[in-house]
């Protein structure tokens, strides 16, 4: 009997695409997404999917913060997740790790850091480097908001960004004094920004696009998706070449809350417990 997926797509500004089966979906998966077009990379998982017998669904949201929400009242049961979003979940008791991709050069982990213009000084850890300054940040971001409320408290005003992208754009337009982002966006980005430096970063390190799971969703059909993804590495076929190629991916890893350990004692200091708000 063929089994239907559903994969939500979350971006940073605006629903991408939305692609549908006519099956109704056993299992809703969700994809966050930290700069604009990382989203469609997953997009091979379609037909990835369906050559093993799983039909899947594509659909938006506005942003992270809808997502999150939707996520926790049911409206999906799985999502591949930025970790602020991820560990909040574990922590609210709404779901639980499963697997995260490979990159192929061989991370699959990432840290928030500091980014000023060209001649501020060193962040060395100290709060009060940011005392009296504008701090730009993505919403909900481990690497972002969570990491700035970590060091800064959870009262302490930011200036909100759809994703890192937009944070590091502001920052080159005078809009913040500093900006806290995610690493591999940076990396990806910084050739762009010639007046931006990193100036400092986190000292640990965060499960990247992580698969979480609702406590509520079907065990066995979860089983068979970690099995598809664990060894999707393996798998000689075009569909399975095509994810690989496309997430720029040797494959997928388990994950476990233990994976989390950083992330979920950052969370703790930002203030995060499980009647967090992500709508507040």
């Amino acid at each position: 009997m063929r089994k239907s997926v559903f994969v939500s797509i979350i971006t940073g500004l605006a629903v991408l695409f939305t692609v549908q089966f006519g099956q109704a979906a056993d299992l809703k998966i969700g994809i966050m997404q930290d700069k604009p077009g990382a989203a469609q990379k997953f997009g091979p998982l379609i037909s990835y999917f369906k050559s093993k017998g799983i039909d899947v669904k594509l659909q938006g949201y506005a942003n992270y913060t809808d997502a999150a929400i939707k996520f926790e009242r049911g409206d999906v049961d799985a999502m591949f997740a930025g970790s602020g979003v991820a560990g909040t979940m574990i922590i609210k008791k709404v779901a639980y790790p499963l697997v995260r991709p490979l990159n192929q050069a061989g991370y699959s982990t990432y840290w928030a850091v500091v980014l000023a213009p060209k001649g501020s000084p060193e962040f060395t850890g100290d709060p009060e480097y940011f005392k009296g300054k504008k701090i730009i940040c993505s919403s909900l971001a481990s690497s972002g908001e969570f990491f700035a409320r970590s060091l800064l408290g959870p009262k302490r005003e930011l200036l909100k960004a759809g994703s890192h992208g937009i944070a590091i754009d502001a920052l080159s337009k005078g809009q913040a004094d500093v900006a806290i982002v995610k690493n591999r966006v940076w990396d990806s980005l910084k050739g762009r920004y010639p007046d931006i430096v990193q100036v400092g970063q986190d000292t640990g390190e965060n499960p990247d696009n992580t698969l979480i799971v609702s406590y509520k969703t079907d065990k066995d059909l979860v089983a068979k998706v970690k099995e598809l993804l664990l060894n999707i590495g393996d798998d000689k076929s075009k569909e399975a070449l095509a994810v690989r190629m496309s997430l720029k991916a040797e494959g997928f890893i388990p994950t476990t809350v233990d994976d989390f350990s950083h992330t979920l004692a950052l969370l703790a200091k930002a203030g995060v417990t499980k009647d967090f708000d992500f709508s507040y």
